[in-house]
């Protein structure tokens, strides 16, 4: 399609969408529509996206094109991937601020942070716009956090994973790192602490953090064991009031193996109510209330142990492709616990073959799908199918039976024969007549 065909379309989707700002549009009105689209996609914006995005921010409408193009060239020199960069306006479009980052521009040489990663540099400028901050005010800031002893690698993660901190007061960093030191974990782990989680620096002392400590000493960990896994693990910190007392009444009722318990509690109880926290999350960021995601891990303890990446694929490939939804997951969680590639994989290629060849002609649930034993599937779906039997790839052939010795060693196993002498067997014969 030519380029003035594709104007066309584009003009028409924008007096669409923009119906309801003005009834009579003038010309040079749509121009400046056309004109800001073409800017806008050729740093990155495809045109579905730009027309939400321009009818969620109009005051580009009344924008100098001129400095929007210089903003968009800033922004894409901060060396900001196309894919984060248009992340970045349309989740906080006021960055296109031409004094904004012109500002920012010159101001990022006194932050003196040195090779500033793309994330950070995301995170930091959306901060910085919304809390109005200013250069020298963050350079100020930046000193401080040098001053209470934190290394360069903890200050970048700060910048990157909670530039809120920039902007809070004095004394609520203070009083967390006070707050740490005084709980026993000394000022060169403190540092390790705010690198791995500088979300921490967020938490209030008396309304979050003390109460955390306060519940765990209640469940019986040592301050000492609270220390250690706090180090090892600073996230744990971010667990709400209560969190631990339900993970913990879990692992005390489960049901199961002995050996799956091993590895559940291997390396303490508060670890595990921490793993258990972890998959409470996953699930629950897909949609299901907690309440289900806890009966889910209390059916299937196995997934205590289970990567958090391998969860993520199966409840993937359950939505995407199965077209499953996550609400039945807590009526069949042996699912999340089956084997992702010799089981789930091969028995759905199986049942989706025999639909499209019109083998099967009811449907089957979930529950049908994982539940039945390897042997009894292939009974039931594919063995009446040669064909499936690739497919499914258990029980195709029928395995060689190897033998457990050499061949010819039989041999020195077999009894030793003596030879039978006249004597012999007349006494047999004698011995037989006794019985008859």
């Amino acid at each position: 399609m030519s380029a003035s065909k594709n104007n066309i379309l584009f003009l028409r989707n924008l007096s669409h969408c923009f119906s309801t700002v003005t009834n009579n549009p003038s010309s040079s009105h749509y121009r400046k529509q056309i004109s800001l689209a073409n800017l806008f996609q050729r740093f990155g914006f495809l045109t579905s996206h730009f027309h939400q995005f321009l009818s969620q921010n109009r005051f580009l409408l009344n924008s100098n094109l001129p400095e929007l193009e210089k903003s968009l060239s800033t922004l894409l020199s901060f060396k900001i991937p196309q894919k984060n960069l248009v992340s970045l306006i349309q989740d906080c479009p006021g960055v296109l601020e031409y004094q904004f980052l012109k500002k920012w521009e010159m101001g990022f040489e006194k932050v003196s942070i040195l090779n500033p990663s793309p994330l950070m540099l995301v995170n930091f400028l959306q901060c910085s716009n919304r809390f109005h901050l200013d250069p020298v005010e963050v350079s100020e800031k930046v000193e401080i956090f040098k001053g209470l002893g934190f290394s360069d690698n903890a200050l970048a993660m700060v910048l990157e994973g909670f530039p809120p901190a920039v902007a809070m007061s004095d004394r609520e960093i203070v009083s967390v790192v006070e707050f740490l030191v005084e709980f026993g974990i000394p000022k060169d782990e403190v540092d390790r602490v705010v690198r791995l989680y500088p979300r921490v620096l967020g938490f209030g002392v008396e309304d979050r953090l003390r109460p955390l400590v306060h519940e765990l000493r209640g469940l019986g960990f040592s301050g000492r064991e609270v220390r250690k896994e706090i180090v090892r693990e600073p996230r744990i910190l971010g667990m709400e009031i209560g969190e631990f007392s339900r993970c913990l009444q879990l692992l005390e009722t489960l049901k199961c193996r002995e050996a799956v318990k091993e590895r559940i509690i291997g390396e303490g109880m508060l670890r595990a109510c921490f793993e258990v926290k972890l998959r409470v999350d996953c699930l629950c960021s897909h949609g299901l209330i907690r309440r289900d995601a806890l009966k889910i891990l209390w059916k299937e303890p196995r997934l205590i142990t289970y990567d958090l990446e391998e969860i993520e694929k199966k409840i993937e490939f359950l939505v995407q492709r199965m077209k499953y939804s996550v609400e039945c997951l807590p009526h069949v969680p042996e699912y999340l616990g089956a084997n992702y590639e010799k089981q789930i994989v091969p028995r759905y290629t199986v049942i989706e073959y025999l639909k499209a060849k019109g083998a099967i002609g009811f449907e089957i649930g979930l529950k049908d799908l994982i539940k039945p034993s390897r042997l009894r599937f292939y009974n039931l779906y594919v063995k009446p199918y040669p064909e499936c039997e690739k497919m499914y790839g258990r029980f195709c052939v029928a395995p060689e039976v190897k033998s457990k010795h050499p061949a010819g060693l039989w041999k020195l196993f077999k009894p030793q024969k003596f030879t039978e002498t006249d004597e012999d067997v007349k006494n047999m014969k004698s011995f037989m007549e006794l019985l008859v």
